[in-house]
């Protein structure tokens, strides 16, 4: 029981350092310390180290020898990665999923990059923005594609989140629209080779950090 119990609190620890790190609450470089965080929840040091695997399974955190555990860095090579995985696999999952798509899949999906066009800030965008790519890639009914691509759409938001937290201005989608209208057109090739375009445009932002400096971050805005 007692190992269930650690299992249990292992996932909510590292779900919730996941949502600090991927929002930006956690820059990366930030130690996470064992101690500090067996405190905040209450638990021994298992539970922690175990959570504190489950983030470097998921690229979040790295552990580094007389430095502890810390947050992950992520350069250009990293974005570019993840980008071209998300191509392959968002490609991959809209092809088995063209044959059952419905006027009414699509159409929510078209209200959500209508939501995400108004949006105002980042989040609320990248909310809106995974719901249009979820709902046109469900129907593909490949819950191991599916949970990848999920993976992918966490790293692609810690990325956004890192480069716009303070500086968003609202978009047009017309990448969105233009897949859409080749869906219900029943062009699926176009529709994909849209969707591949679209997941590896890479934009960069200046970002102040904390000393005054100023660096370029990369992200997917996609």
């Amino acid at each position: 029981m007692a190992n269930t119990q650690d299992d249990t609190l292992a996932s909510r620890i590292s779900r919730v350092l996941a949502e600090r790190i991927i929002s930006g609450a956690l820059s990366p470089g930030a130690r996470l310390r064992q101690d500090h965080v067996a405190e905040e929840f209450g638990a021994s040091h298992v539970p922690v180290r175990e959570a504190f695997r489950r983030l470097e399974a998921q690229g979040l955190a790295v552990s580094e020898p007389r430095r502890g555990v810390r947050v992950a860095s992520f350069d250009l090579r990293e974005v570019r990665e993840v980008a071209e995985m998300r191509a392959a696999l968002e490609v991959l999952a809209l092809r088995h999923a063209v044959p059952n798509l419905t006027p009414a899949v699509l159409d929510k999906a078209e209200t959500a990059t209508a939501t995400a066009d108004c949006a105002s800030d980042v989040r609320s965008w990248e909310e809106a923005n995974r719901a249009f790519h979820r709902l046109i890639l469900e129907p593909c009914a490949m819950p191991r594609l599916l949970a990848s691509i999920d993976d992918l759409h966490a790293a692609s938001a810690r990325f956004l989140f890192s480069a716009w937290r303070s500086s968003w201005q609202p978009r047009t989608d017309h990448d969105h629209r233009a897949i859409l209208a080749a869906l219900r057109g029943g062009n699926g090739d176009e529709a994909a080779a849209i969707l591949g375009r679209h997941v590896q445009w890479i934009g960069r932002t200046p970002v102040r950090n904390e000393s005054g400096e100023t660096r370029e971050i990369f992200s997917i805005v996609g």
